[in-house]
């Protein structure tokens, strides 16, 4: 303390703190531990952020200002996440637009989140800079997103590729629609849902030779052209002509019945529904975010799909320690309180001066 004295235990602070007072001089303080108050601030501030209770539940006020004030500072904070070490069978991508930000999500065939990666847009060097946090897998699972080709040439170049087959009907639905009315849409778009259907090297085999035959019945509708009221040739089946274009690709690419071979899953559902879902209900609870905001919320999210809270609390203020906040003006308050001895800079009275009122012989006039 001030004059250097040992402390002893005297009560508590009304904040239930433990309270310390100097037998000599008379002064008393509260400990504080910085590293103890911003990590607490910073597990209520993802509780909040990831969970589904409101600011003011986690605070216990009517408004929630405390909190607000208390965890701006953790905003800046970037959570940090593990690398991926272990090499897995399968691994599947997908990416999901959040306001002008594209993220790419990387998960293992079991479900284990292995990476992320923000980008403007799916690009060659996004896929790069997503495929280079993972080891090699045996199989990728894709939408057939574009620049993921390029990428996994250069990155993973004896990986296998399989084009998500759901991604793959959804596609073609959007050439089609649901309820396409010339016979060849009928029958192309029955074609591409029956994949579902498929579940040994036969039944492929004769997918194949079915969609041959669709070929050789309607594959001249494909080539026609027409003259448009502007004076420009066109296709008259541009819709068809996509579609089938589309499915022509992916079985000369090889990427349709890998997981015949391989046995790697076929379609990206657990990424959608174990990791897009959650983000987008989490950005509905807190719609009204910034672009910002929103990603970080997100990171954290995803950071807590990797390792537990406490865990990633720990790493992330370990290796990107966070300064502490600022004081304001109840700190202040609560810290003039907190010392009960004779105050050096006040305006109070004090013993030097002569004005205590004196008592026995010096107090006689």
């Amino acid at each position: 303390m001030l004059c250097g004295s040992q402390l002893v235990k005297n009560g508590r602070h009304r904040s239930g703190t433990q309270r310390w007072r100097c037998k000599s001089c008379g002064a008393s303080a509260v400990r504080r531990r910085p590293d103890v108050t911003r990590r607490e601030q910073l597990r209520r501030f993802v509780v909040w952020l990831t969970g589904k209770q409101t600011q003011a539940e986690i605070d216990g006020t009517r408004t929630g200002r405390s909190f607000r004030r208390d965890t701006a500072w953790c905003w800046d904070i970037q959570p940090y996440r593990e690398p991926a070490e272990t090499i897995h069978h399968a691994v599947l991508v997908d990416g999901v637009w959040i306001g002008s930000w594209c993220l790419l999500i990387a998960i293992s065939d079991k479900g284990d989140l292995l990476a992320w990666q923000w980008c403007g847009r799916e690009t060659t060097a996004a896929w790069t800079a997503l495929l280079e946090q993972v080891p090699a897998p045996g199989v990728i699972v894709s939408d057939g997103g574009s620049g993921l080709p390029s990428a996994l040439r250069a990155c993973w170049p004896e990986t296998k590729h399989q084009r998500c087959i759901f991604h793959l009907q959804m596609n073609t639905t959007r050439h089609l629609t649901r309820n396409p009315r010339t016979a060849a849409g009928k029958a192309l778009r029955e074609l591409v849902m029956n994949l579902s259907n498929i579940d040994d090297e036969d039944a492929a085999i004769a997918w194949q030779l079915q969609l041959e035959q669709w070929w050789q019945t309607f594959g001249h509708l494909t080539r026609e052209r027409t003259m448009f009221r502007n004076g420009q040739w066109g296709f008259t089946h541009d819709r068809l002509r996509k579609a089938w274009l589309l499915i022509r690709k992916v079985t000369r690419d090889g990427v349709l019945f890998t997981w015949i071979t391989y046995g790697n899953p076929r379609t990206t559902s657990p990424l959608e529904g174990g990791y897009n879902s959650p983000i987008r209900e989490l950005l509905r609870r807190h719609r009204g975010m910034s672009e910002v905001h929103r990603r970080r919320a997100i990171e954290w999210l995803l950071t807590l799909r990797q390792i537990p809270l406490e865990q990633a609390l720990t790493l992330t203020l370990t290796l990107t320690p966070a300064p502490a906040p600022e004081p304001n003006q109840h700190d202040q308050e609560d810290q003039a309180e907190d010392i009960g001895g004779p105050s050096l800079y006040d305006t109070g009275l004090d013993a030097t001066e002569g004005l205590w009122a004196r008592t026995g012989w010096a107090g006689r006039g």
